[in-house]
Parts: C-alpha cells; sequence; structure tokens
C-alpha cells in the first residue's frame, strides 16, 4: 500500500524531464537536409529557367563572340568569291589573246586537253555538305577548280609556245599548208567533209569521218604538206581500213595521214619536203571509188584539215571550196 502512494503523487515542479532518445535528436538535423536539398533544387530550377529565358531573347557573351566570327567568315568568303571572279575575268582575257594573237602569229591551232572542262565529281566536296554554311562554301571551291583548271590549261599552252618560239622558221615549213593533191585534179565537187558525228551510209550509224576526201583519178600524185618525217607506211586490208596509207609526223605536234593509196614511194625514217612527191592516190583499202583521205592530226586529235588551206587561197576560192564541201562518201569499213 505505501508503494502505491507513492508512485501515484503528482510531480512537483523541481523534477526533471525524461531524457530525449536517440531518434529525437535525430529528426531536427533531417528536415534540415530535407529543407535545404529542397531550396538547392527550386534554385537550380529557377536559375535553369531564367537561363533558358535568357537565352531565348538575348546573347550569351560566347554565343555573341561566335555570332560575330560567322558574319565575318560570311564576308570573308564573299569577298574571296569576288577575288575569284576577278582572277577568272583576267585569265579569260589571257586565253583569249592566246587563241586569237599568240597561236595566230606561230600558225598553231587552239591547245585542247582532254577532260580540262570536266567539272570534279561531287565527292570532291562531301565533306563540306554538312556544314551550316555548305552553299557558300562549296561555290567557292568550285569557282576555285575551275581556275585552277584554266591556269593549268594556259601554263601548258604558254610552255608549248615557248618551245614553238626558239625555231619559228622551221615550225612554219613542218605545218601542214598546202593541198595534198593538185587541185586541178580534183573533180568537181567530189570532196567528203570532216565529220566527227557522220551517220555511216552502209552502217546506219555514227562513225567518225576523221579527214575530208578528195576525189580524183588513181595515179594522181599525192604530196608532203610540210616538212616531216616518215613514221609510217601501211599496204593494209585489201577491203577494209585505210588501204595504203602514209602516216608523217611533222613534229610540234602535227601528223598527217594519206589513205587509200596505189603506190607508196617512202619508207619509215625517209625525211620529206613540203611539196614532195610521197605517193600516189587508189582504191585500196574500205573505198568505194578512187580518192584521197587526208588527215591531219593534231597533239593526237584529228582537226578539219581545210583550216589549213585557207592561207593558200583567196577569199573567193576559199568561198567556193566551203560551198563545194558535202556528204560524199567514197568509203566504206
Amino acid at each position: 500500500m505505501t508503494q502505491n502512494k507513492e508512485t501515484s503523487q503528482p510531480r512537483t515542479l523541481d523534477s526533471q524531464p525524461p531524457a530525449p532518445t536517440y531518434e529525437a535528436k535525430r529528426t531536427p538535423f533531417r528536415l534540415r537536409i530535407y529543407h535545404l536539398l529542397r531550396k538547392v533544387l527550386i534554385g537550380f530550377i529557377l536559375i535553369s529557367i531564367v537561363n533558358v529565358l535568357f537565352a531565348q531573347y538575348f546573347q550569351t557573351p560566347k554565343m555573341y563572340r561566335i555570332d560575330r566570327r560567322n558574319r565575318e567568315l560570311l564576308i570573308k568568303y564573299r569577298i574571296l568569291q569576288d577575288r575569284i571572279r576577278t582572277a577568272q575575268q583576267q585569265v579569260d582575257e589571257i586565253r583569249h589573246r592566246d587563241n586569237h594573237v599568240y597561236r595566230t602569229l606561230f600558225s598553231t591551232d587552239t591547245l585542247a586537253i582532254k577532260g580540262i572542262w570536266n567539272s570534279y565529281p561531287d565527292e570532291k566536296y562531301a565533306s563540306l555538305a554538312q556544314d551550316e554554311f555548305a552553299p557558300l562554301m562549296m561555290s567557292t571551291w568550285r569557282q576555285l577548280d575551275a581556275l585552277a583548271r584554266t591556269l593549268y590549261l594556259e601554263s601548258v599552252s604558254f610552255d608549248e609556245l615557248q618551245i614553238l618560239s626558239r625555231d619559228k622558221t622551221r615550225m612554219a615549213a613542218a605545218i601542214p599548208a598546202i593541198w595534198p593533191i593538185d587541185r586541178k585534179a580534183l573533180h568537181n565537187n567530189h570532196i567528203g567533209a570532216f565529220n566527227p558525228r557522220r551517220m555511216h551510209p552502209i552502217y546506219h550509224r555514227i562513225i567518225a569521218h576523221q579527214g575530208i576526201d578528195l576525189g580524183c583519178d588513181s595515179g594522181t600524185p599525192v604530196y608532203a604538206t610540210g616538212d616531216a618525217v616518215v613514221q609510217r607506211t601501211d599496204r593494209g586490208e585489201p577491203t577494209r581500213g585505210y588501204g595504203q596509207q602514209i602516216l608523217l609526223n611533222h613534229k610540234f605536234g602535227y601528223q598527217t595521214r594519206y589513205a587509200h593509196l596505189s603506190k607508196i614511194l617512202v619508207k619509215p625514217g625517209d625525211r620529206v619536203m613540203r611539196g614532195q612527191i610521197i605517193g600516189e592516190t587508189g582504191n585500196t583499202g574500205g573505198s568505194t571509188a578512187p580518192h584521197l583521205h587526208y588527215e591531219v592530226i593534231r597533239m593526237g586529235t584529228p582537226v578539219n584539215p581545210i583550216n589549213y588551206f585557207n592561207r593558200n587561197m583567196t577569199p573567193e576560192e576559199y568561198d567556193r571550196f566551203m560551198e563545194q564541201m558535202r556528204e560524199t562518201h567514197f568509203e566504206m569499213l
């Protein structure tokens, strides 16, 4: 009984509260961490929103510098394009003088290099295709490549003219410049024209006619049209091709061919002079009537021989000759 009375007695003011447990001490620290993390997260979100809005309507210093550099690059590219166009115009003027002045003085053809005007394939510029300024960069590179091709052509051309200038007298004697037969022996209007796209009269397909055909009697003397060395003679096939032919090498990039002959009066290695008789016309090879097939080959490419007859004709004779030029077919393959 005494013990129950003691336990039921109320606490006095001086009595101490019970000591807090470990869990009670730990709870406020967790709350502080939580509140801190929440503030940090909210601050990060607010800063991100402000940054996005600022970037949307304003430029950062770094973006401003990049944008300024891009503008400067665009200006430089356009200046470069203007300079390329100016350089191209100057080179075109030099090329015009080359073709119509310098080469005229040396009586030589315009230089042509196979494929020189072909554009480079698109694969060459594929690395630029993904760039933001790809159209501008690719067009600039194409202009530079076109200029480089023209410069290369003119460089080769002037190298050739330099060689020609060293011995202009010998070159003048070597260039084909006379008729390969006597014009009086030419049958009226029997001239087969030079035609790189000729429709063959027998095979009915396009086969280039790389020379001119001069209709005449068999046995008509054939003359070397310029000083040269006999490069080749050929008896040929009886009914196909050129038949009996002579190929002369005039140096300076020129060759001439005389085909369908009945006689060959020279042999390989012989030196011949302009006007020297080298053979006689005939009807050998793929020929349907007596005539001379005559070619002028410049730098490995057949060119129109009539361009070399003008220097030995009056303007009136040349005009009449051009009127006589027609598709007369003397040959078959």
